[in-house]
């Protein structure tokens, strides 16, 4: 199923499985993380007491979908026979360069916040990225 040359099975796809990566992610790196983003397990779980994490789980899946969305024009962008595995995931090394870690770390170092969360969250997207470039890529248009 496609529009406009996006293959929307393949976003859809790449959305999904880059938000399971992210719960894996978190998942292992969840003390770390909190350490370093300067939370304690008690802000939390009032956080959670409060319904924050559904709509923190749903307002993370649907910037994933976003992204997979824009990442997937994009790699449109390069032409229809270009849209291929290694094109989809140097387009998404490209996009985590030039956009995603400079501006994670630039917000950490303004908010004075440890490089340790700039390498968890900056890797994080990464993961993202590669796995939604890899999969818009393999399935193509």
């Amino acid at each position: 199923m496609q529009f406009a040359g996006i293959n929307y099975i393949a976003v859809l796809a790449s959305a999904v499985a880059s938000f399971m990566f992210g719960g894996v992610w978190y998942k292992f790196l969840a003390k770390p993380w909190m350490a370093a983003a300067g939370l304690t397990e008690d802000v939390i779980n009032a956080s959670q007491k409060r319904g924050a994490a559904t709509y923190l789980m749903a307002l993370a899946f649907v910037a994933q979908l976003i992204m997979a969305i824009v990442l997937a024009g994009l790699i449109g962008h390069l032409g229809n026979d270009q849209v291929t595995l290694r094109n989809g995931i140097i387009s998404a090394l490209f996009v985590w360069a030039g956009f995603v870690i400079t501006a994670i770390a630039v917000n950490h170092s303004f908010q004075m916040r440890l490089g340790t969360l700039t390498l968890i969250d900056g890797g994080h997207w990464l993961g993202v990225l590669l796995i939604q470039g890899a999969l818009i890529g393999f399935v193509g248009v």
